[in-house]
């Protein structure tokens, strides 16, 4: 009964969750079929869930391969190595969840002669943990053919420190499954004969490698645009401009372009944000909408502080915006402040900085006001 109840939990799981149905999709067949078997199927279900102690939704994800219930004891030898390498429950479970085929790659052939590649190299333990539960199919791809070439073009753009090479693997370990060498460099090559400088393409690959790995005649497009919007290429903008241009379709600039218009910025004002904050572009137009809105209702702003501060428009309403203009309204209203400050002075202050130099000084009028907007 046991089982048959595990394995309806795990039919009403793959049924709810409709996006992990789409990227790992569980024959409904087979969980069925094989559930009237005593053998394998189910015993393995058991086996993930109450001896490795595995949620029901990492247990599907190895469900869903079929090859995996055959040999239970190669499951366990590679369990085994991967916590002794450092890994915990936690990071486990997301490499089995993004990569179950892990669990059936060769131990001796596979998997460990990419720990010793990465040690080889001078990664600490800990940063082979993260890199690899960061995206596990590293475990599955050549040393040779691909992990060696990709990390030697690494070192090449960020200088031989591992740890510069490890910080960018980290947070983007799939970067490892690109030719880099073809793809990479040639970008980065155009985009220092645009006169961007190495520091700024380097500091770049750290925030957003991917960036780099669009094809040249895709870059050379987002560069003429970026530069039909007046930014000089010399600017430490100019990247992140070519970065919002990437991230939005035609329509979707039209879109925001529509919202800006209707909230009263002329054209020059929409350029002119672009030109100081281009991230403000990869925003929904609902959160543009939004708060832009709830700034010009406090009669402290208009469109052209917005246009000169559009980092504004970045804040959350939730947690900065609105818990802020209430204290410094209930401080206004009973004269407690000599002079409205600016808000492009308070906004970016962090809540430490805000809470001693605006509720502490004045707990009796605004501390709980503070504390239960914090709470919620």
């Amino acid at each position: 009964m046991r089982t048959i109840y595990i394995c309806k939990s795990l039919i009403s799981l793959s049924l709810k969750n409709s996006s992990h149905l789409s990227k790992t999709p569980i024959s409904l067949y087979s969980l069925v079929f094989f559930s009237s078997s005593p053998k394998t199927p189910i015993a393995v279900v058991d086996y993930f869930i109450d001896r490795h102690k595995f949620s029901p939704e990492t247990a599907s994800k190895v469900f869903s391969v079929v090859k995996y219930v055959k040999r239970p004891e190669k499951t366990d030898s590679i369990i085994s190595f991967l916590q002794e390498s450092g890994f915990s429950d936690t990071h486990l479970q997301r490499v089995i969840k993004k990569a179950p085929q892990v669990l059936s790659a060769n131990l001796e052939r596979s998997i460990k002669p990419k720990f010793k590649f990465f040690q080889d190299l001078g990664f600490s333990s800990r940063d082979v943990v993260e890199i690899v539960s960061n995206d596990p199919r590293i475990l599955t791809s050549s040393v040779d053919n691909r992990l060696g070439p990709s990390i030697l073009t690494l070192k090449s753009v960020l200088g031989s420190n591992v740890d510069d090479v490890s910080r960018v693997l980290k947070r983007s370990g799939w970067f490892l499954g690109y030719d880099l060498e073809k793809i990479m460099i040639p970008n980065i090559e155009y985009l220092k004969s645009c006169g961007i400088s190495s520091t700024q393409i380097t500091g770049y690959v750290y925030k957003c490698p991917r960036l780099f790995l669009y094809k040249p005649t895709q870059i050379r497009e987002y560069v003429k645009r970026v530069d039909e919007m007046g930014i000089d290429r010399k600017s430490k903008m100019f990247l992140p401009a070519i970065q919002a241009i990437r991230s939005m379709s035609i329509e979707n600039w039209e879109l925001k372009l529509e919202v800006f218009k209707s909230l009263g910025f002329s054209e020059d004002d929409i350029l002119s944000v672009f030109r100081r904050a281009p991230v403000v572009f990869s925003l929904s137009e609902s959160k543009i909408n939004e708060i832009t809105r709830l700034l010009l209702s406090t009669g402290k702003c208009d469109i052209s502080y917005v246009v000169n501060h559009p980092f504004l428009l970045t804040l959350s309403v939730e947690n900065r915006l609105k818990p802020r203009l209430r204290v410094l309204e209930v401080l206004e209203s009973r004269n407690l402040l000599l002079k409205m400050p600016s808000l492009a002075t308070v906004f970016p202050l962090t809540d430490k900085r805000f809470f001693e130099k605006y509720v502490l000084p004045y707990l009796d009028e605004v501390g709980e006001l503070f504390l239960v907007k914090k709470a919620s």
